[in-house]
Protein backbone atom coordinates (compact mmCIF):
# COMPACT_ATOMS: atom_id res chain seq x y z
CA UNK A 1 0.00 0.00 0.00
CA UNK A 2 1.71 3.48 -1.08
CA UNK A 3 2.51 5.84 1.54
CA UNK A 4 2.40 8.93 -0.67
CA UNK A 5 0.06 9.87 -3.49
CA UNK A 6 1.08 8.20 -6.58
CA UNK A 7 3.97 10.20 -9.13
CA UNK A 8 1.77 9.67 -12.12
CA UNK A 9 -0.21 12.88 -12.73
CA UNK A 10 -2.61 11.39 -15.50
CA UNK A 11 -5.44 9.52 -14.42
CA UNK A 12 -5.91 6.49 -16.57
CA UNK A 13 -9.26 6.41 -17.10
CA UNK A 14 -11.79 6.30 -20.11
CA UNK A 15 -12.19 10.18 -20.61
CA UNK A 16 -14.61 11.57 -23.70
CA UNK A 17 -12.82 11.98 -26.29
CA UNK A 18 -11.11 15.16 -26.33
CA UNK A 19 -10.76 16.09 -22.58
CA UNK A 20 -7.98 14.40 -19.99
CA UNK A 21 -7.85 14.33 -16.49
CA UNK A 22 -4.87 15.43 -14.47
CA UNK A 23 -3.41 15.95 -10.94
CA UNK A 24 -1.02 17.74 -11.52
CA UNK A 25 -1.13 20.84 -9.24
CA UNK A 26 0.77 23.30 -11.82
CA UNK A 27 -2.17 22.52 -14.03
CA UNK A 28 -4.64 23.87 -12.19
CA UNK A 29 -6.52 27.53 -12.34
CA UNK A 30 -7.11 28.02 -8.83
CA UNK A 31 -8.48 31.59 -9.63
CA UNK A 32 -11.08 30.00 -12.22
CA UNK A 33 -11.93 27.42 -10.08
CA UNK A 34 -13.07 29.97 -7.44
CA UNK A 35 -14.84 32.13 -9.75
CA UNK A 36 -17.01 28.34 -10.43
CA UNK A 37 -17.58 27.24 -7.34
CA UNK A 38 -18.15 30.91 -5.90
CA UNK A 39 -20.90 32.04 -8.19
CA UNK A 40 -22.06 28.80 -9.67
CA UNK A 41 -22.10 25.95 -6.97
CA UNK A 42 -24.66 25.68 -4.56
CA UNK A 43 -22.55 24.40 -1.73
CA UNK A 44 -20.22 27.28 -2.43
CA UNK A 45 -21.64 30.26 -3.28
CA UNK A 46 -20.00 33.12 -2.01
CA UNK A 47 -16.48 31.68 -0.56
CA UNK A 48 -13.82 33.51 -0.35
CA UNK A 49 -10.44 33.07 -2.54
CA UNK A 50 -8.74 32.64 0.66
CA UNK A 51 -10.75 29.79 1.61
CA UNK A 52 -10.46 28.27 -1.60
CA UNK A 53 -6.93 28.74 -1.86
CA UNK A 54 -6.17 27.02 1.53
CA UNK A 55 -8.47 24.40 0.75
CA UNK A 56 -7.02 23.61 -2.64
CA UNK A 57 -3.50 23.48 -0.25
CA UNK A 58 -4.67 20.64 1.52
CA UNK A 59 -6.34 18.85 -0.96
CA UNK A 60 -5.52 16.18 -3.62
CA UNK A 61 -7.27 18.19 -6.49
CA UNK A 62 -8.38 16.52 -9.91
CA UNK A 63 -8.74 18.92 -12.87
CA UNK A 64 -10.44 18.33 -16.28
CA UNK A 65 -9.01 19.58 -19.22
CA UNK A 66 -9.44 19.89 -23.21
CA UNK A 67 -7.06 18.54 -25.43
CA UNK A 68 -5.52 20.31 -27.55
CA UNK A 69 -5.22 23.28 -25.86
CA UNK A 70 -5.26 22.46 -22.17
CA UNK A 71 -8.40 24.97 -21.17
CA UNK A 72 -9.80 23.76 -17.63
CA UNK A 73 -13.27 22.36 -17.74
CA UNK A 74 -13.83 20.85 -14.67
CA UNK A 75 -12.40 20.06 -10.79
CA UNK A 76 -12.95 17.95 -8.13
CA UNK A 77 -10.81 17.74 -4.50
CA UNK A 78 -9.94 15.01 -2.03
CA UNK A 79 -9.58 15.73 1.34
CA UNK A 80 -8.15 12.24 2.65
CA UNK A 81 -5.56 10.66 5.34
CA UNK A 82 -4.91 8.18 3.00
CA UNK A 83 -5.18 5.64 4.89
CA UNK A 84 -8.56 5.20 6.30
CA UNK A 85 -11.06 7.74 5.17
CA UNK A 86 -11.30 10.59 2.14
CA UNK A 87 -14.37 12.72 1.21
CA UNK A 88 -15.21 13.94 -2.39
CA UNK A 89 -16.13 17.18 -2.64
CA UNK A 90 -16.35 20.42 -4.98
CA UNK A 91 -16.70 18.29 -8.25
CA UNK A 92 -17.78 20.53 -10.91
CA UNK A 93 -18.02 20.45 -14.60
CA UNK A 94 -18.87 24.10 -16.44
CA UNK A 95 -22.08 24.33 -17.94
CA UNK A 96 -20.91 24.56 -21.53
CA UNK A 97 -18.82 20.43 -20.93
CA UNK A 98 -22.03 19.09 -19.09
CA UNK A 99 -23.81 16.16 -20.37
CA UNK A 100 -21.07 14.59 -22.23
CA UNK A 101 -20.28 12.49 -19.29
CA UNK A 102 -17.06 14.40 -17.68
CA UNK A 103 -18.75 14.03 -14.12
CA UNK A 104 -19.01 10.46 -14.06
CA UNK A 105 -15.51 9.90 -15.71
CA UNK A 106 -13.84 12.64 -12.98
CA UNK A 107 -15.74 10.46 -10.36
CA UNK A 108 -14.44 7.76 -11.30
CA UNK A 109 -10.74 8.86 -11.63
CA UNK A 110 -10.97 9.75 -8.42
CA UNK A 111 -11.87 6.39 -6.93
CA UNK A 112 -9.60 4.50 -9.30
CA UNK A 113 -7.06 7.48 -7.90
CA UNK A 114 -7.60 6.26 -4.53
CA UNK A 115 -8.11 2.66 -4.74
CA UNK A 116 -4.43 1.94 -4.08
CA UNK A 117 -4.73 3.02 -0.73
CA UNK A 118 -7.52 0.82 0.02
CA UNK A 119 -9.78 3.33 2.20
CA UNK A 120 -12.11 2.11 4.37
CA UNK A 121 -14.46 4.86 3.69
CA UNK A 122 -15.08 7.45 0.53
CA UNK A 123 -17.93 10.17 1.25
CA UNK A 124 -19.77 12.85 -0.29
CA UNK A 125 -22.77 14.91 -0.14
CA UNK A 126 -24.87 16.00 -3.26
CA UNK A 127 -28.18 17.23 -3.11
CA UNK A 128 -28.82 16.58 -7.01
CA UNK A 129 -26.23 14.12 -8.50
CA UNK A 130 -26.72 11.17 -7.18
CA UNK A 131 -27.62 9.08 -9.98
CA UNK A 132 -23.47 10.49 -11.16
CA UNK A 133 -22.27 9.16 -8.41
CA UNK A 134 -24.15 5.58 -7.99
CA UNK A 135 -22.81 4.81 -11.94
CA UNK A 136 -18.98 4.92 -10.23
CA UNK A 137 -20.06 2.89 -7.02
CA UNK A 138 -21.62 5.17 -4.40
CA UNK A 139 -24.25 4.29 -2.51
CA UNK A 140 -26.49 6.30 0.01
CA UNK A 141 -25.34 5.56 3.99
CA UNK A 142 -26.78 1.90 5.35
CA UNK A 143 -26.93 3.77 8.87
CA UNK A 144 -27.17 7.61 8.70
CA UNK A 145 -28.50 7.60 12.07
CA UNK A 146 -24.89 6.86 12.77
CA UNK A 147 -23.77 9.69 11.43
CA UNK A 148 -23.54 13.15 12.94
CA UNK A 149 -22.61 16.66 12.31
CA UNK A 150 -20.79 19.57 13.44
CA UNK A 151 -21.19 22.93 12.15
CA UNK A 152 -23.55 24.65 9.51
CA UNK A 153 -26.36 21.98 8.23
Amino acid sequence: MPDAVPDDVSVPVPVPAGYEISIDPARLDSALVHAWLSTDAYWAIGRSRAKQDRAIAGSLNFGVYEVPGAAQVGYARVVTDKADFAWLCDVYIVPGARGKGLGTALVAAVRDHLAPYRLRRIILATADAHDVYAKVGFEPLAKPESWMVLGAR
